[in-house]
């Protein structure tokens, strides 16, 4: 037998605020809650269950239109179609996360030529053609592309950075994307992550790939180990770049 609860309730239980729960309910999201004889919404336990799928959307990135074409699914009763239709959706939002971090990458290192030629020459007059002010004076931008600023102390150790262009980067997280597909769990280790691979893993392109992101993230540092739990990757980072680390591959399980 279900139980009753007001909006304050449901409120509280599900971290959706009162308005909010209105407002889903205004526009379909949530069924049209029925009312005690005053006029108080009441919700019942497949109410919470629905918002508990709800939060669970929005936490995969999902926005309200997806959410309302999800809930449709999820009313069918069926997990199947309802994890296919998740499946889609987060492959699809994977590509674009991808595509973000390779062009907030390469925004960071234009930035950082930027902030290098603003340095560079300040005219006694106006602003000329080199003072970086109104044009890119001519010249080579970083081949690095950075991606956080090391403390002073720590300025003889690898950068935070990236030597890859922009479009060689997307290839390589659609490398290591496919590869990843082949983990199991995923655990934390002190400085970084463990990476516990299953049995069908191509360990060639494993090793290739760990030994070409070294070459260009010089920050990472990668072991493989073979021993009763399985193939693994550790790969470790500076604190500055664990945002990175788990980014590329990952937060533990």
């Amino acid at each position: 037998m279900s139980t009753s609860y007001k909006i304050k309730d449901v409120a509280d239980r599900s971290g959706f605020s009162a308005a909010t729960l209105r407002y889903y309910e205004e526009i379909g999201i949530l069924p049209e809650a029925s009312r005690t004889p005053a006029g108080y919404r009441l919700y019942d336990d497949h109410t919470l269950d629905r918002l508990a799928f709800i939060s669970r959307a929005k936490q995969l990135g999902c926005n309200l239109d997806e959410i309302a074409d999800l809930t449709v699914a999820w009313d069918g009763g069926e997990c199947g179609p309802v994890q296919d239709r998740l499946r889609s959706l987060v492959a699809d939002k994977l590509v674009a996360a991808q595509q973000q971090i390779v062009e907030l990458m390469t925004l960071t290192s234009e930035l950082q030529h930027a902030a290098a030629t603003l340095e560079s020459h300040r005219p006694d007059g106006p602003c000329d053609d080199d003072c970086g002010c109104v044009t890119d004076p001519a010249g080579a931008a970083p081949q690095q592309v950075a991606l956080g600023k090391k403390p002073d102390h720590e300025r003889d150790t690898p950068p935070i950075a990236c030597t890859l262009g922009s479009q060689s980067m997307l290839g390589r997280l659609d490398e290591w994307q496919r590869l990843l597909g082949h983990v199991e769990s995923r655990d934390q280790i002190d400085g970084g992550l463990r990476a516990t691979f299953g049995p069908a893993t191509p360990l060639a392109e494993l090793m290739r790939l760990a030994a070409a992101e070294q070459d260009c993230c010089q920050f990472f540092t990668f072991v493989i180990t073979i021993d009763s739990r399985g193939v693994a990757l550790e790969v470790r980072a500076p604190d500055d770049g664990l945002p990175v680390l788990h980014s590329l591959f990952g937060n533990p399980t």
